[in-house]
C-alpha cells in the first residue's frame, strides 16, 4: 500500500517530465531533424530569455502576487540598452542600466501592491500599458539600430558549444534555486504566498518581501531586454508582446501554484522547456502560429485546473 502510494506521489510531482520526455520522443518521431544539434542549439537560445523572465514570475507568484508588466519591460530596457550599446561606452553600462530601469519598474509594482493594496493583476496591467508607452516614446516609436559588434556577439557567442545566452539562464536558475531552497529570504517568500496573515503574524516584514519579489521580476525583465536587443541586434518597442504569458505558463506548467506557496525551481525549468518545444516542434511541423495560441491557452487553464482539483483534495 505504501509502495502504491509513493508510486502515486512520485508520478505527481514528476508528471510535468514526464509529459516533456514522451513530446521530445513524439517529435523526434514524427520530425527526426527535431533532434538535429542546431535545433536543439536554437531551443536552448529560445528558451533562455523565456527561461529567465519565468524565475522572476516564479518568485512574484510563490509570494501570491501576479506580473503582466514584465513582456512591456522587456521592451523598456531593451531599448534602453540599444541605445546605450552603440559603442560609446563599455557593455557592462547598457548591462547594469537596463537591469536598474527593469528593477524600478519592479518596485513601482511591489509598492503598488503591497503599500497601496492595489490587485496585482490590476497594478501590474496599468504598468504594463505604461512602460510600452515609455518604451515607445524613448524609441520616439521606431526601431533602435547601430548596436556595436561586441554587443551582438553576446547573444551570438558560446562557451564550450554552450550558447552564450544558455549561460546566462544556468547562472539564474543557480541563484534563484540556491536562494529559494536555502535561504530565510526564501523561506519568507514562501510563508506570503502560502498564508500572508500568519506570515505578518509571525513577524516577517510582508510588505518588503513582497516589494523584493515584484523587483527582482523587474530585474530580470531588465536583463532579458538586454539579451534580447544583442539576439535580434535593434532595441524594438514593440518587441516581447505576450511573453509575461509564456513566463506564466512556464510556472504554472511546472506546478507553481497560482494561489501561492507552492512551486520548485526545477519544475519552472521543465515547464519553460516544455513550452519551448512545443513552440519548436509545431513550427517545424508547419503549424500555424494562431494555432500554438490557442495550445498555449489550453495549457494554461489545464494546468491551473490539475492545481485547483489537486488542492481541494488534499484539504
Amino acid at each position: 500500500m505504501k509502495k502504491t502510494k509513493s508510486a502515486k506521489a512520485l508520478l505527481s510531482e514528476y508528471f510535468i517530465f514526464v509529459i516533456f520526455i514522451a513530446l521530445v520522443i513524439i517529435l523526434t518521431f514524427l520530425k527526426p531533424s527535431f533532434i538535429q544539434p542546431s535545433n536543439l542549439v536554437n531551443i536552448l537560445k529560445q528558451a533562455s530569455i523565456n527561461g529567465i523572465l519565468s524565475f522572476g514570475m516564479m518568485f512574484v507568484i510563490i509570494a501570491g502576487g501576479f506580473d503582466m508588466s514584465v513582456g512591456s519591460t522587456v521592451a523598456f530596457s531593451g531599448i534602453v540598452a540599444a541605445l546605450l550599446g552603440q559603442g560609446q561606452f563599455p557593455l557592462i553600462v547598457p548591462l547594469v542600466v537596463a537591469m536598474l530601469a527593469g528593477l524600478a519598474v519592479g518596485v513601482v509594482n511591489g509598492v503598488g501592491v503591497a503599500v497601496g493594496d492595489l490587485p496585482p493583476f490590476i497594478m501590474t496591467l496599468g504598468t504594463m500599458t505604461a512602460v510600452r508607452g515609455l518604451a515607445l516614446l524613448t524609441s520616439d516609436g521606431k526601431p533602435v539600430t547601430g548596436i556595436s559588434d561586441a554587443y551582438k556577439a553576446v547573444a551570438a557567442s558560446s562557451f564550450f558549444g554552450i550558447p552564450m545566452l544558455a549561460v546566462f539562464l544556468v547562472i539564474v536558475i543557480l541563484i534563484c534555486s540556491f536562494v529559494l531552497a536555502k535561504t530565510v529570504y526564501g523561506r519568507r517568500v514562501y510563508a506570503c504566498g502560502g498564508n500572508l496573515q500568519a506570515a505578518r503574524v509571525s513577524g516577517i516584514n510582508t510588505t518588503m518581501i513582497r516589494i523584493s519579489t515584484f523587483a527582482i521580476a523587474g530585474l530580470l525583465a531588465g536583463l532579458s531586454g538586454f539579451l534580447m536587443t544583442s539576439r535580434v541586434t535593434i532595441g524594438q518597442p514593440t518587441a516581447a508582446e505576450s511573453y509575461e504569458m509564456d513566463a506564466i505558463t512556464a510556472c504554472v506548467v511546472g506546478g507553481v501554484s497560482m494561489s501561492g506557496g507552492v512551486g520548485k525551481p526545477w519544475g519552472v525549468v521543465v515547464g519553460c522547456l516544455l513550452i519551448t518545444v512545443i513552440t519548436n516542434g509545431l513550427d517545424i511541423l508547419g503549424v500555424s502560429s494562431h494555432w500554438q495560441k490557442i495550445v498555449k491557452g489550453l495549457i494554461i487553464v489545464l494546468a491551473v485546473l490539475i492545481d485547483v482539483k489537486g488542492k481541494r483534495k488534499k484539504n
